[in-house]
């Protein structure tokens, strides 16, 4: 006998007839026909039934929400869910949302058509899911049980989610068994099949032992996983680490005012896993750090990663490396990225601002050696194809354009006449010639 999803006709129907007895004032029948889960829900839900209209005015801004995803123990297994659920799912029109303990949205991700229908019902980064906002739906009443949940269609108490299923599944603190949060996959009927359940509560199990794995291997926070429905500003940090692999010898992090610098071996490490969001397994990373990868280690590695680990875990835990596969959960602001992604904007000034030499030029890695190639070439090219006469100038300040001949030679065609920079590019122009 097949499995009754409650995406089925026959629990849709008694749902439906449930709605017409509420909107009929009748109280006392509203919800004998509805699964236990969804019943227990709509009881509840009824107290808060004033506040169920709309909960478009609860997002919150982005600086607040900024503010909790920095605060949420959550963004460290973000890869998890990615690979778990978003990928294996991704022909399925389905969206993956991640909340906090109060049933709040933390991060929305999936097909880009899903996520504007989904804005509808302010389904979106910051908004209140919870059932005292919405009353029943997957991710607010999984938070208030404590188990996984599916809430199909018009088992939404608000009916502004008909359209909708989805089925959601709290996660813990593998250590404390303190309540994280809520992870939620929304979508069609797809969003409640029979299989749904089961890989959302694999995938949260895998993201508890990640996490289990990191509080191991890194210094564990000394304060509560639980993040505060409200939080306070002024207690989070505000600025951004970003990373800088065009400064120096190594690589440079920077927080505000505060900056650290990597040692050669950190900083190979930090740029490749920054050049990878999708990761890299050991023997991976093992490839790209040596020229002779054979005679490499993979445990010297790990003992590395580990000391990188204790590194950043002091500056900023948010830039703590994942592990199976290596990778980092939040990306920073890196300035060679910036270099490329200026040029694909057309900012070549931009470009030139965050180009401030050779990437990690003093290492010797094949992974690093094809960064630092790969900016340095879409630089050269952008300023022989776009380049003014200008931006040019500033480019063969550089030491490695300086001797350029083919950069000199354009420069020489876009000076204008009386410009004073002629007879510097004529002069180095002749010098190249006369040691050839």
């Amino acid at each position: 006998m097949p499995l009754m999803t409650p995406a089925s006709m026959a629990l849709q129907r008694r749902a439906l007839e449930a709605h017409e007895t509420l909107e009929a004032g009748a109280v006392e029948k509203v919800a004998w026909q509805l699964r236990d889960v969804v019943r227990d829900s709509w009881l509840r839900s009824l107290k808060y039934k004033d506040a169920v209209t709309t909960n478009a005015h609860t997002v919150l801004s982005d600086e607040a929400l900024r503010d909790l995803r920095s605060a949420s123990p959550l963004r460290l297994v973000l890869p998890v869910f990615d690979r778990l659920i978003l990928e294996p799912t991704r022909d399925t029109k389905l969206i993956l949302a991640i909340g906090d303990p109060a049933g709040r949205l933390l991060w929305v991700k999936g097909d880009s058509q899903v996520l504007r229908d989904a804005e509808s019902m302010a389904f979106v980064p910051g908004a209140d899911w919870s059932e005292r906002t919405v009353g029943t739906s997957a991710p607010g009443t999984a938070l208030v049980t404590g188990g996984g949940v599916q809430v199909a269609g018009a088992e939404h108490f608000d009916p502004i989610a008909h359209r909708w299923s989805c089925t959601a599944v709290p996660i813990h603190s593998p250590d404390t068994g303190e309540l994280l949060g809520v992870v939620d996959i929304t979508g069609g009927a797809d969003a409640v099949a029979a299989h749904s359940l089961a890989l959302l509560k694999a995938a949260v199990a895998a993201a508890e032992s990640e996490l289990r794995w990191h509080g191991q291997h890194v210094d564990p926070p000394r304060k509560s996983f639980v993040v505060s429905a409200s939080p306070n500003p002024r207690a989070m940090p505000k600025a951004e680490a970003t990373l800088h692999l065009t400064a120096g010898s190594g690589a440079e992090l920077r927080r505000g005012e505060i900056s650290i610098e990597l040692s050669t071996r950190h900083a190979e490490l930090l740029a490749l896993l920054s050049w990878h969001p999708r990761g890299l397994s050991g023997e991976e990373l093992v490839e790209l750090l040596h020229v002779n990868p054979d005679a490499a280690d993979v445990g010297t590695l790990r003992a590395e990663l580990v000391r990188l680990r204790r590194v950043l875990a002091d500056f900023d835990e948010s830039l703590v490396p994942l592990s199976r596969p290596y990778r980092l959960a939040n990306l920073p602001p890196c300035d060679a990225r910036e270099v490329l992604r200026s040029i694909e904007r057309g900012d070549l000034d931009s470009a030139l601002e965050n180009y401030e030499g050779p990437v990690l030029p003093r290492s010797l890695a094949p992974g690093i050696e094809e960064i630092r190639v790969e900016v340095f070439a879409a630089l050269r090219q952008a300023m022989l194809q776009d380049g003014s006469d200008a931006q040019l100038i500033r480019f063969l300040d550089l030491p490695e354009a300086e001797d350029d001949e083919e950069v000199l030679s354009t420069t020489l065609q876009v000076l204008p006449a009386r410009s004073p920079h002629r007879a510097l590019v004529v002069a180095a122009l002749e010098r190249i010639e006369s040691n050839g």
